[in-house]
């Protein structure tokens, strides 16, 4: 069976969207920040084995792909579309983080969050994550204590430089005006 793949630039410079005509994860996002996490993912070992990935994003029927800056693009999506079509026929969408061994992926599973995570949670699937994932990314609460949300970016988001000022600005804002006004917000990535 045959696959298309469309490309969608993101506003990540280094980061690229692939969207195929079937799901690569069929439920939740994942992503992979070296080749160590992709075991046992043989798509996205097969988009590791390229010296210029650092690092690979799954959602749904989207493969975001962050580059090495000084690779061209023109070639770079040359290649990822053929290691996606390479692999895609023995790729399994309904792989589950959780029963990959030695990947140290972490798996946030909303059921044991705290009310005030939930809410929050509830917040960015409605006005934020939209965006983030239509630009081939995403977002992870990892922790909430004392006003403080503590998130991590994804795929593109991950090392875009506008996920560190305005983006985070932006989330803050929203979680302010719908969950709490002494709500700070910080990124793991900002250190």
């Amino acid at each position: 069976m045959s696959i298309a793949i469309l490309t969608q630039f993101t506003p990540n410079p280094n980061a690229m969207k692939f969207i195929l005509s079937r799901d690569v994860k069929t439920s939740g996002k994942v992503t992979f920040r070296n080749s160590e996490e992709a075991v046992g993912v043989s798509l996205v070992e097969a988009l590791f084995a390229l010296a210029v990935v650092e690092q690979v994003h799954l959602f749904e029927n989207v493969v975001t792909v962050t580059k090495l800056e000084q690779a061209p693009w023109e070639d770079v999506s040359d290649w990822v579309k053929q290691a996606i079509t390479g692999q895609i026929e023995d790729h399994n969408p309904g792989f589950v983080v959780d029963e990959l061994e030695g990947t140290g992926l972490v798996s946030h599973v909303r059921e044991d969050q705290s009310p005030e995570v939930r809410q929050i949670e509830e917040v960015l699937d409605r006005t934020i994550r939209p965006y983030l994932q239509g630009d081939g990314g995403d977002l992870d609460v990892l922790s909430f204590e004392n006003n403080r949300v503590l998130v991590s970016y994804a795929g593109a988001c991950g090392t875009c430089p506008a996920s560190l000022s305005g983006t985070l600005q932006a989330i803050q804002n929203v979680l302010r005006d719908e969950v709490n006004p002494e709500i700070e917000v910080v990124s793991v990535e900002s250190g």
